[in-house]
């Protein structure tokens, strides 16, 4: 189940009390407000509130007041102009703050973003459910040898090897949380489960759960820090999982500021940055020169990226 009875009951509370506003809204996104956009198999990213749009971002780079009197087209010119020339205050004029549910390996991961505000589940407050993340077999795949941090690409495990990853893995986790109700003495609902026992700590009791069990939390920042954010976890490199609600998040973005996200595609997402040194390199390929790795003056590395971007790879 996506969100608790809790939770649902606080949703229709929410979409009960419609609110009038002077403030400017999008549309769109108020379609999706507070709705579990489903992530992986048991995770969701929902919009709890945001502040803001694409003549938000306009009035603070006009410092002007109002909505303005300028045409869209002028608005969305301006809007690529600041996206592409790195601007970034306009952009941290808007705010938005989303509710996800997602396995504690990846909130490890996505906390090393430190320009939001976050509010997570608490384990020693609460029993966390016995909801668990158990990858799709084709993302099962085995350790890049070039890549000390992520999967191979395009290498996956044998049907065979695949069946045992996901039956040690349901195992493990169907164990482990066994455990944790032992520990504890009670279940998910706090029953005591014998009388004659007294488990530990809520706070002690959790440490024996696996990583791929799931947490909640708030997450609050702004459009600036949200577009990096995307940029490198929506990016074909990231880890698949983290991707996942980067690329939820984006649609998002989309649906809130639409002239900023299909700037930020343009110019972040799809486009490239190149160094000195890799930008004298097209200059003297242009220039008709052959132009070779070993006197390009980049690395065997940088030299293997740079013709990647040129389509050259």
């Amino acid at each position: 189940m996506p969100l608790n009875a809790e939770q649902q009951a606080e949703v229709a509370a929410a979409k009960s009390d419609l609110q009038q506003t002077y403030r400017p809204v999008s549309p769109e996104l108020e379609a999706v407000l507070y709705e579990p956009l489903p992530v992986l198999d048991h995770g969701f990213v929902r919009v709890i509130d945001y502040m803001g749009d694409d003549a938000a971002i306009v009035q603070a780079a006009r410092v002007s007041y109002g909505r303005g009197t300028k045409k869209v087209s002028e608005d969305r010119g301006l809007i690529r102009y600041l996206m592409r020339h790195w601007h970034s205050t306009p952009f941290e004029m808007c705010e938005i703050k989303f509710h996800v549910k997602l396995p504690m390996f990846v909130a490890r991961q996505w906390i090393r973003h430190r320009t939001a505000n976050v509010n997570e589940y608490s384990a020693r407050y609460s029993i966390l459910d016995k909801e668990f993340y158990v990858p799709q077999m084709a993302q099962l795949a085995p350790q890049s040898a070039a890549n000390h941090q992520g999967r191979a690409e395009g290498d996956t495990l044998s049907e065979l090897e695949a069946a045992r990853v996901l039956e040690i893995l349901k195992n493990d986790s169907e164990q482990c949380y066994g455990h944790y109700e032992e520990l504890m003495n009670c279940d998910a609902q706090g029953n005591v489960l014998d009388e004659n026992k007294t488990g530990i700590a809520r706070e002690l009791a959790r440490m024996n759960l696996t990583m791929n069990y799931y947490t909640q939390w708030y997450w609050k920042i702004d459009l600036h820090n949200l577009f990096h954010f995307l940029m490198l976890r929506a990016d074909s490199h990231a880890q698949y999982e983290i991707r996942a609600y980067a690329d939820v998040m984006l649609d998002v973005v989309k649906k809130w500021v639409p002239h900023a996200a299909e700037a930020f595609e343009e110019y972040r997402m799809q486009g490239a940055h190149l160094s000195g040194t890799g930008v004298d390199v097209v200059k003297r390929m242009l220039a008709g020169e052959d132009v070779t790795q070993e006197n390009s003056g980049l690395t065997k590395r940088e030299w293997g990226e740079l013709m990647a971007t040129l389509g050259k790879a």
